[in-house]
């Protein structure tokens, strides 16, 4: 049977640092990705991911809960160092250890309705890699990766090198706030997602942190506010998160509100602890229709 969703990307080794905590943990868009599924109905879902022997017990942890997994090797893990201040939708990161980046040749035979391509790092998927997917199915993308560049050690954001290609075989594409500038030249979110929009891509998704999302699809805007939350624990892979509530309502037939409004109660419930979501469905209706 063909997955509903794949979700392609790299698990890492992250070692978070806010004011309050600092520890060593998986992570990456894969592995917070595939936790967020597995509390829902994960049974047309499938992880395709590329690891060094390090990272393999992450991937035997994804395993146990039920998810269909599989491992292209790769001779290092990617590993983060994500920093965080007391407004944490902010954060500085280093890289101190890349992976293989995916290829033409180990993506062949993969097979989904839905892509979803968990960028970490500008290499990490070619635009050849982008237009053979787009041939399968709808190709949804998370644009952080190819707004990083990598320096010695450190991170800078920088403008995707082929967007205006890539963006031609993209369905889906995901920005925060700074990404969607960096990309567009707009800080204003609504001129952003119209521009991205021009530029190829069918359904525009803009994470706006506490002032909610914006969804841009058919020409027309879809303003998905947050959840009121009394504190903020950990907002590692909120992202991915929300794109894999989102992604799960959208290929189930939801409209894009009621995807995005489902997406935004689940990073409600992520942010309250440190870790990937662990909820259920059942959770989150209870944050969208609360007793």
């Amino acid at each position: 049977m063909i997955p509903d969703i794949c979700c392609i990307g790299h698990i890492t080794l992250d070692k978070i640092i806010t004011p309050r905590l600092e520890t060593y943990m998986p992570g990456g868009t894969a592995y917070y990705f595939a936790h967020a599924l597995a509390g829902l109905d994960h049974s047309r879902f499938k992880l395709l991911t590329s690891v060094g022997e390090s990272e393999l017990n992450a991937v035997e942890e994804i395993r146990a809960l039920g998810i269909n997994v599989d491992v292209i090797p790769s001779r290092k893990s990617v590993f983060f160092e994500n920093k965080y201040g007391e407004n944490l939708n902010d954060r500085t990161q280093r890289v101190l250890a890349k992976a293989d980046p995916f290829t033409v040749e180990n993506l062949n035979l993969a097979e989904a309705r839905i892509f979803h391509l968990g960028t970490l790092l500008a290499d990490d998927f070619s635009l050849d890699a982008i237009k053979l997917l787009s041939k399968k199915g709808i190709v949804s993308v998370d644009a952080q990766g190819y707004l990083r560049e990598v320096r010695g050690e450190k991170v800078y954001a920088i403008d995707w090198t082929d967007k205006f290609e890539a963006l031609k075989y993209i369905d889906i594409l995901k920005a925060n706030e700074k990404e969607m500038e960096t990309l567009t030249g707009c800080s204003d979110p609504y001129k952003a997602a119209v521009q991205l929009a021009e530029w190829g891509c069918r359904e525009v998704l803009l994470t706006l942190g506490d002032r909610g999302s914006l969804i841009y699809a058919g020409n027309t805007f879809y303003e998905i506010p947050a959840f009121a939350l009394s504190e903020v624990v950990d907002a590692t892979g909120c992202g991915d998160t929300y794109m894999a509530g989102y992604l799960y309502c959208r290929s189930r037939g939801a409209g894009y509100r009621e995807a995005g409004e489902f997406a935004a109660a689940m990073c409600t419930l992520k942010l309250k602890h440190t870790g990937p979501f662990c909820g259920s469905e059942d959770d989150v209706r209870a944050v969208l229709c609360p007793a």
